[in-house]
């Protein structure tokens, strides 16, 4: 579906738009849950100033701050992933690059996680070199998460560090070196409709194969604490553009579902979404694993029916 083929869905109901996007959800992926797990594995000190992460050492938000933790954290916090039900396991660092002897450590921690737990590894690690790819994929890495956040021309609202060519660049080194690639970004920044709209096709361009959609969490300390949040309606019709965009890729409900959807997350899935992250986020916490198991049990029967 191209952008003109869209613009004819924008005055349908919410109803009708995801009568749509769940029947792409059947006709190209099915029924099947993907659930992802993550740690914040460094956290805080970040040089860059995106406005709504809590991270940027440049606003006062009273995170905690730590640098990389152990390779044995990491294979502890994956074997928790996996006792939760996670399918993956990501690894996630603040700032926008590593030293290589930060990037050593992960590799290390990614080949013992591969060989001796038994769950799929995932990592975020800023911006990364050829060679750093490829030895994190000679380790065992599965899937690079690197998301573009929102569309070309609000992303310099957002961010100014860094540029949203670089953000691309990013993920296309990624994919070159043989890895899957995880990218999104967050809704409910201040952007339009037509920014998601334009994110979402950018993020088919690139070929992806997982897209989580964070909803904005207004994080005290941030620029962006006082940005009223978006509403449950709003959410869902994005998720449902996204899966009639993006058809065939995984589409994860991520940050601020919780807070934003409250009761209606399972209408998410009904929506196009089919996939989640559990156990929490890197600064807030989830909610607990035993009622996302309750909502993922229900899914599939909404899904069956």
């Amino acid at each position: 579906m191209d952008r003109i083929e869209v613009s004819s869905l924008l005055n349908l109901s919410l109803p009708e738009l995801i009568l749509i996007a769940d029947k792409a959800r059947k006709d190209f992926v099915d029924a099947k849950i993907e659930l992802c797990s993550i740690m914040n594995a460094k956290s805080g000190l970040c040089t860059e100033d995106c406005k709504f992460c809590a991270q940027s050492g440049r606003y006062q938000t009273g995170i905690p701050v730590y640098p990389l933790v152990s390779k044995e954290q990491m294979i502890l916090a994956a074997r928790r992933a996996l006792d939760i039900g996670a399918e993956r396991f990501g690894i996630v660092t603040s700032g926008d690059s590593l030293r290589d002897e930060e990037i050593n450590i992960i590799a290390d921690a990614v080949g013992e996680i591969t060989r001796k737990v038994g769950i799929k590894v995932c990592a975020s690690l800023g911006s990364i070199n050829t060679d750093g790819f490829l030895l994190l994929k000679k380790a065992g890495l599965s899937r690079y998460h690197h998301n573009i956040e929102t569309s070309p021309d609000y992303f310099p609202k957002i961010v100014r560090t860094h540029t949203f060519k670089e953000r691309l660049e990013t993920v296309k080194a990624a994919k070159s070196a043989g890895l899957e690639v995880c990218s999104g970004g967050i809704i409910g920044m201040g952007e339009m409709l037509k920014d998601r709209i334009e994110m979402a096709f950018i993020l088919k361009e690139l070929d992806v194969d997982s897209v989580p959609i964070n909803i904005l969490v207004p994080i005290k300390g941030t620029p962006l604490e006082g940005k009223k949040v978006i509403s449950c309606g709003e959410v869902i019709r994005t998720i449902a553009l996204f899966r009639i965009i993006l058809k065939d890729k995984t589409i994860k409900i991520a940050a601020g579902r919780e807070s934003v959807l409250k009761d209606f997350q399972a209408l998410a899935f009904l929506a196009g979404a089919n996939g989640m992250l559990i156990g929490g986020y890197l600064t807030i916490e989830g909610r607990s694993v035993e009622e996302d198991q309750v909502l993922t049990n229900e899914v599939k029967r909404l899904w069956q029916e």
